[in-house]
């Protein structure tokens, strides 16, 4: 996947989503009516209401992420709507869900969320889904070339490990802008382009 190092091409999030919605069917259609706790993240949850701050953006991330034992953990709005981080039962990140501030819907985020995850995401199988051969600090320095070449003036923060890849922020003049994601185990780079300007952001411990 060495293209994801140049300009991102809108129509790999078509692609995505149009994959996440026919491997929903199959999951849907092969499920036996148990809550399964592994497995591909693409089932969709909805809230009734529209989403009016961080802490209901964080509610329905934890109840979408409850049917997998996991929790919300960072949450961010962006002007195209809510981002959130879901964690396991030790706090380690498990994947990313997008929230629709229009209609409360919680969906896996599209990009590595759905194609890199080894855990949650569209393609799992990997036996050990933190197994990697690029680490945090080679991962950001990873993260910052790609910066300086594509987005000049940004920087990478600290690496968030999830399963099969890492998520940073990007960061101008010390404040967040976006965030960029990078493969652990091809260093291929994916910059989250659909989430549009960033607004304010709540930490694990105050996202509730």
């Amino acid at each position: 996947m060495t293209w994801l190092r140049g300009r991102w091409v809108p129509l790999a999030v078509l692609v995505s989503a149009l994959a996440a919605l026919i491997a929903s069917l199959v999951w849907v259609s092969g499920a036996s009516g148990g809550q399964f706790r592994h497995g591909p993240m693409t089932e969709i949850a909805s809230r009734d209401g529209p989403v009016h701050s961080l802490a209901d953006a964080g509610r329905a991330a934890d109840r979408f992420g409850d049917r997998w034992g996991l929790h919300v953990g960072e949450v961010m709005r962006f002007t195209n709507g809510y981002y959130a981080e879901l964690l396991d039962p030790r706090g380690n990140g498990a994947t990313e869900v997008l929230i629709d501030a229009g209609s409360g819907t919680v969906h896996l985020e599209f990009g590595p969320a759905m194609m890199w995850n080894t855990a949650y995401g569209m393609m799992p199988g990997r036996a050990d889904s933190r197994a990697a051969t690029i680490g945090p600090e080679q991962a950001s320095r990873i993260a910052n070339r790609w910066l300086e070449e594509h987005r000049p003036g940004l920087r990478a923060a600290e690496p968030e490990d999830f399963p099969g890849y890492y998520t940073l922020h990007t960061l101008r003049d010390g404040t967040t802008v976006g965030m960029l994601s990078v493969n652990d185990r091809t260093g291929d780079v994916w910059y989250h382009t659909w989430h549009g300007r960033f607004i304010e952001m709540r930490e694990p411990a105050d996202s509730q």
